[in-house]
């Protein structure tokens, strides 16, 4: 009887010892994003990629999601993947100053109105190669942009241009930074996440985000004032890989990183982002906030002609530094019209 439970016991050690072996994973990518685990674009987005990619490649590729920036910074996730710190990140283009200036010209005022519209918009620049050199020290898997930017204060509420005179507002990057600049406010830099204590602290007196970003970070806690100006700026995101990483790939496990990659996917992050917008709205509403909506956004006559300046302004620097601005802008507007349907 001793005998048969030992054999029964080993049997149980080595069937327990092949389904380890059958369940481990051949390649594990540490992914690195800076939203908080708890954001929707987290769980929606980044999460559902993991798993399907795990699950196609059979548990061949498992995917480490390290959130809330614990791997790298925001301004540096380009480089740590770049450097194989991480192996794959989702980062904002224009935390690393001046890297992506031809891709950054869909953050200019005017060409978006929802995500789906500038994720479209901004895999058709790198699909047509308009944009593709920036990313020669990568691997990119997909572009997006988030919803509409607006601009979101604690005390005063902006209704007209000349009202953001002084305001010192969080800006994501340099191109957001010329817009408020041009408007008279005084733009601070620094990412997302920075933005809450800082407001909190009354370093700033409001913030530049679309309404997800508004809920991802808390915002809504502290910015009782809602300004929407329809189409005033986007963010352009990538999910890119380690070069060396991809192609030490199988063909097998390449496929499945390619599979989950391009349009398709820019089209789903697209979906979650307007449906953060929604819900971030939606948490400003119930909460009895001030929300004012400046009638035809950034075609509106106060604010048109200063927020052209600023596009002139960006598209004349880039051409000065011998980048093709205005090609790439000129088919951003294009794109802009077809990625409305």
């Amino acid at each position: 009887m001793l005998k048969k439970i030992k054999m029964m016991a080993m049997a149980g050690v080595m069937a327990v010892g092949v389904a380890t072996q059958t369940q481990a994973a051949d390649v594990t990518l540490r992914f690195a994003h800076f939203w908080p685990s708890v954001a929707g674009i987290h769980k929606e987005l980044f999460q559902v990629w993991a798993d399907n990619v795990k699950e196609q490649s059979g548990g061949d590729i498992e995917v480490q999601i390290f959130p809330s920036a614990t791997l790298a910074k925001p301004p540096a996730q380009y480089e740590a993947v770049k450097n194989r710190i991480a192996d794959v990140t989702a980062t904002v283009q224009g935390y690393t100053a001046n890297r992506f200036p031809l891709t950054q010209i869909v953050e200019l005022p005017g060409l978006v109105q929802t995500a789906k519209q500038g994720s479209c918009m901004i895999q058709g620049l790198y699909d047509e190669g308009l944009i593709s050199d920036e990313y020669k020290d990568t691997k990119p898997l997909m572009f997006f942009t988030h919803g509409p930017g607006h601009i979101h204060t604690g005390e005063k509420i902006v209704k007209t241009p000349e009202d953001l005179a002084g305001l010192r507002i969080r800006r994501p990057t340099a191109v957001v930074a010329k817009m408020l600049e041009e408007l008279k406010a005084k733009p601070v830099g620094m990412p997302a996440p920075e933005s809450y204590q800082s407001m909190q602290r009354g370093v700033i007196d409001g913030v530049a985000l679309p309404y997800e970003g508004m809920a991802a970070f808390r915002l809504n806690e502290l910015a009782k004032n809602h300004t929407e100006v329809g189409g005033l700026y986007v963010l352009s995101f990538v999910i890119t890989m380690n070069k060396d990483v991809y192609n030490a790939l199988s063909a097998d496990q390449k496929k499945v990183i390619d599979d989950n990659s391009g349009k398709a996917w820019s089209e789903i992050a697209a979906k979650v982002f307007d449906k953060m917008d929604v819900i971030g709205r939606k948490a400003a509403v119930d909460g009895g906030h001030n929300i004012f909506t400046v009638e035809g956004g950034a075609e509106n006559p106060a604010w048109k002609p200063i927020l052209a300046k600023a596009t002139e302004s960006y598209l004349a620097e880039l051409e000065e530094k011998g980048l093709p601005a205005r090609k790439v802008y000129a088919r951003a507007q294009e794109l802009s019209q077809s990625c409305r349907k």
